[in-house]
């Protein structure tokens, strides 16, 4: 990293670690720890760069203050999840953006998640089995090595019956090709939506995976809006309004 970068470099890691806050103000402390984490590690490539020895010094002033702060939101995690009381709400506003599947389940996929269930009875739609196929593809990207992802949803009976059916076993193919397999149950009493992970995570949303508005086109007869900001990128895309909550327990039961 050169001298001319080191502005660029700061500011990137000034706008994190003040969201790294924010979040742990609003005691969203998974998601604090890992701005926490982003921002600290900018702050020490900066560091690494600088010459000026009282630039150093308060660099390392503020790197020991939000390691400290970070290494206290893990402890206070640790104990949480040990009792297993551990409960994280999150609101998603209405027309908000920047809650893509990464943004959201980042925090909570980890290198030893290698099970996943999935509760949500409205995969039937095109729009909401590509829902489900990003989702999956998040977690094949994730750090985790997931090998087994369950679905339970609800079957659709009607026009839409081939084309969920079709759907669901071209991923489930897919899926096989890159060492993970893909379950799929049918219900038609189920409601509630959930996720579970086999690291003890479990997400609960108000609107299950299909929380996403279509993106804004100037053409609205556009049926696929391809073109428009957000089509392909979900943190562009805004939400509509939803409530998440994430919860830990030592015992995660199958759905």
């Amino acid at each position: 990293m050169t001298q001319n970068s080191v502005p660029g470099m700061e500011a990137s890691a000034v706008s994190i670690l003040k969201r790294a806050v924010e979040l742990d103000n609003n005691s969203r402390f998974q998601e604090a720890i890992v701005c926490y984490q982003e921002g600290i590690q900018l702050l020490l490539d900066v560091l690494k760069a600088v010459k000026d020895e009282s630039k150093k010094t308060h660099y390392r002033e503020k790197i020991k203050c939000y390691m400290e702060r970070a290494e206290q939101i893990k402890s206070h995690l640790v104990q949480e999840k040990e009792v297993g009381k551990y409960h994280e709400q999150i609101k998603i506003a209405e027309d908000a953006t920047g809650f893509s599947y990464e943004t959201l389940f980042k925090p909570y996929i980890s290198q030893v998640l290698t099970e996943v269930w999935v509760q949500d009875p409205y995969i039937r739609y095109t729009h909401q089995l590509y829902n489900f196929l990003r989702f999956c593809e998040m977690l094949l990207k994730g750090p985790c090595k997931v090998k087994n992802i369950h679905l339970l949803t609800s079957k659709d009976d009607g026009e839409n019956s081939f084309q969920q059916a079709s759907a669901l076993t071209e991923l489930k193919q897919s899926l096989q090709t890159h060492g993970v397999m893909l379950d799929i149950q049918f219900s038609s009493t189920i409601h509630d939506r959930e996720i579970r992970f086999n690291n003890g995570w479990i997400v609960k949303i108000g609107r299950g995976l299909d929380y996403f508005k279509k993106p804004k086109a100037r053409f609205q007869k556009c049926l696929l809006f391809r073109f428009a900001i957000g089509y392909w990128d979900y943190d562009l895309r805004q939400c509509q309004e939803t409530t998440v909550d994430i919860f830990h327990t030592k015992h995660t039961k199958t759905i």
